[in-house]
């Protein structure tokens, strides 16, 4: 839990503070995106809620991870240690399942680009949603949000580990 002077900026303690803020942050701004814009990426049901769930999950004990450290507190200290290891578990498992699947609905999502950003037709009819995808997802083009949502769980991996 306490890392070697995090990212070399600041003391010991203070360190990991920053490093548990940024992890709360971009877990938490992740898992609301995930909760909001899932159904354009994923295409089974639960699957972008769980993968949001995840998320918060790391959000919420990164948060109580800088609590911790900002009060010197022992206990709460020793339950995130207790937690991260699950987590990081559970978040590897996640990454790589959500790496498959966009894989496998890269030409859902090539259809959703090709037809205005409208959600495949498919996830209408079931009821996931409706309304358009950010004109974001389709500017970029499949291979680069690809590319960059790979780098991007693969960071959050090695943060997460750097934590605990």
């Amino acid at each position: 839990m306490w890392c070697d002077n995090c990212l070399l900026i600041f003391p010991l303690r203070s360190g990991g503070i920053v490093l548990a803020t940024f992890i709360f942050l971009y877990s938490l701004i992740g898992g609301i995106l995930l909760f909001h814009y899932g159904p354009f990426l994923f295409f089974v049901y639960p699957e972008w809620e769980i993968y949001g769930g995840v998320a918060l999950a790391v959000a919420v004990t990164a948060a109580l991870n800088a609590l911790a450290l900002g009060t010197r507190s022992y206990v709460w200290s020793r339950a995130c240690a207790i937690l991260w290891p699950f987590l990081i578990v559970i978040s590897a498992i996640r990454d790589i399942v959500m790496i498959v699947e966009l894989e496998r609905g890269k030409e859902k999502i090539a259809w959703e680009c090709a037809n205005g950003g409208q959600l495949w037709v498919p996830s209408v009819t079931a009821g996931y949603g409706s309304g358009n995808a950010p004109s974001a997802f389709c500017t970029a083009g499949f291979a680069s949000l690809n590319t960059a949502f790979i780098l991007s769980l693969l960071v959050d991996l090695v943060l997460q580990v750097r934590s605990e």
